[in-house]
């Protein structure tokens, strides 16, 4: 199947997640703006469609036998896999990374002020993630399984429906992509500086490893599970 410019991000790489790493080397947001078309957003960054989808339909014209369909995996399935992979990471990474930053922070941040900058926005990041993932794990992931478990037998939710509290998830993983926009330009996209020290080239990796993870974190909620809980509440009828 070829690509074309009228597709939207998010189901591209739902279809086949290779896709995120050339959208990536385009600067293309395909996780918290993926509601795009290529088009639209090719536009948007002022990037040549035309080279956009050569490079894309080149690299998904043979496919992996091991690239993962989490399409199609059962909802349940799909927000356990988020919850235990990447909220543990999310969380593991914050304890590492955050000590490194206020280290290299004290060291090199009178030659590089922009660190404080970068300490800031992941200190803020790492509150707003440990109450983000809260809430999706007693709250929305609950209630999505539920759906999965009890189909028209389950309880109407305190929240009305899937769709308000998703609604409030999508809005942070706009604050989130955003902040770690402005991180990436900020470390020049985690470029250490010449007179970098080992711990500094380490946080440098740490973080952009961390924003790499937290991408296909957010395109698994917001371009798969979301929308097939949605699409399933639809076609139930929850009891009052």
């Amino acid at each position: 199947m070829v690509i074309t410019k009228e597709q939207v991000l998010g189901q591209i790489v739902s279809d086949d997640y290779r896709a995120a790493a050339v959208f990536k080397d385009f600067g293309i947001d395909f996780c918290c703006n993926g509601n795009r078309s290529i088009e639209e957003a090719c536009n948007q960054a002022n990037i040549n469609c035309d080279k956009v989808l050569g490079t894309l339909n080149a690299a998904l014209q043979e496919r992996s036998k091991g690239a993962i369909d989490y399409a199609s995996w059962p909802l349940d399935l799909l927000a356990d896999y988020i919850e235990k992979n990447h909220h543990r990471y999310v969380r593991k990474k914050i304890e590492e990374i955050t000590p490194y930053l206020n280290k290299i922070m004290k060291v090199h941040g009178d030659r590089h002020p922009e660190l404080l900058n970068i300490q800031e926005l992941f200190a803020e990041s790492a509150s707003d993630l440990t109450s983000h993932m809260y809430k999706e794990e007693q709250v929305l992931f609950p209630y999505i399984r539920s759906l999965v478990e009890q189909g028209e037998a389950v309880n109407k939710p305190h929240f009305g429906t899937v769709k308000n509290p998703i609604s409030m998830m999508h809005h942070e993983h706009n604050i989130e992509g955003e902040r770690f926009r402005k991180i990436a330009q900020l470390s020049n996209q985690y470029t250490p500086p010449v007179d970098a020290c080992g711990t500094y080239k380490v946080t440098f990796a740490l973080l952009k490893e961390f924003e790499e993870d937290l991408h296909l974190h957010i395109h698994l909620e917001n371009n798969i599970l979301f929308p097939a809980a949605i699409a399933l509440e639809a076609n139930l009828k929850p009891n009052n």
